[in-house]
């Protein structure tokens, strides 16, 4: 088993992630449900079984739209309670959302593969079937660059820029992704806490922001006002790997020993370990 990879882990848009359970800017169908939940399941045993980084947390989310019951992913997380709000707020969602520290984790993944007999090639392709050096099934999960190997112009970026401050001490997430001033997340972990954000379709740079990122601190200093003083530790920039019509996750039709798995846009980690269950047996099969 080897797997091909253009950069070093830490230098790859996965290390720039929030990394939290939750299944945004997704589709609801029910193979997104069932990633999504099996994904939930195994990130919440990780966590129990003290997994580098990987953190259950209890997250608060609050909501401006009128409440028309459950979200369709409530089911995933198992433990979700809608309670009253007061305006501008109509409700406000009670759930566990595992999150996950990417600069402990990429490690330990490594480490995974390292100790099943894999390793890590650091190799740019140019074609996907140059690939079947390596191994007689491929699976493509080349992220944005799909779009140009994979020939699928569905591929597109979504900029996501966020900050972070030094943790005051908080312990619980919250979200306000219907704030009228943009989308806002406050997800603190052991060292720092991340301020969101933005989803940015179609923008493809990373090129730093003042003005954005003295946005994203406002609109979450306004929804946890215990950060107020908080150092700005720094920020992070990076590119979602979207795509029109959702995730691509099949066998390719005119190389039977080629899978794909790419277009998770902003929901990698929330749909991880399901989809990688089914990419599985797609490429065992």
């Amino acid at each position: 088993m080897a797997v091909l990879t253009a950069d070093d882990p830490a230098r790859t848009v996965s290390a720039v992630a929030a990394a939290v359970w939750y299944p945004s800017h997704t589709e609801a169908e029910p193979r997104v449900l069932r990633w999504a939940r099996d994904t939930h399941a195994e990130l919440r045993r990780q966590a129990a079984d003290g997994v580098p980084g990987v953190v259950d947390r209890a997250t608060r989310m609050w909501l401006r739209r009128p409440y028309a019951g459950p979200p369709w992913w409530a089911d995933a997380c198992g433990d979700l309670v809608a309670e009253p709000a007061s305006p501008p707020y109509t409700a406000l969602l009670r759930f566990t959302a595992p999150t996950v520290t990417m600069t402990r984790y990429l490690p330990w993944l490594y480490r995974q593969v390292a100790a099943d007999g894999g390793r890590i090639v650091r190799r740019a392709l140019d074609r996907l079937g140059d690939a079947h050096e390596f191994a007689p099934t491929v699976v493509n999960a080349t992220g944005l660059a799909a779009g140009r190997l994979a020939a699928d112009p569905a591929v597109h970026p979504v900029r996501g820029h966020v900050v972070l401050v030094a943790n005051p001490g908080l312990t619980v997430s919250v979200r306000d992704e219907d704030d009228p001033a943009g989308l806002t997340y406050v997800h603190p972990r052991e060292r720092d806490v991340v301020l969101g954000g933005t989803y940015q379709v179609g923008v493809g740079h990373t090129r730093p922001d003042p003005e954005t990122a003295a946005a994203i601190r406002r609109r979450c200093v306004a929804l946890v006002p215990g950060l107020a003083d908080a150092p700005v530790l720094g920020e992070r920039i990076g590119l979602r790997p979207a795509r029109h019509g959702g995730p691509r996750v099949e066998r390719d039709r005119s190389d039977g020993r080629l899978v794909h798995a790419y277009g998770h846009g902003g929901s990698g980690v929330t749909l991880s370990w399901g989809c990688a269950a089914e990419v599985a047996d797609l490429a065992l099969s």
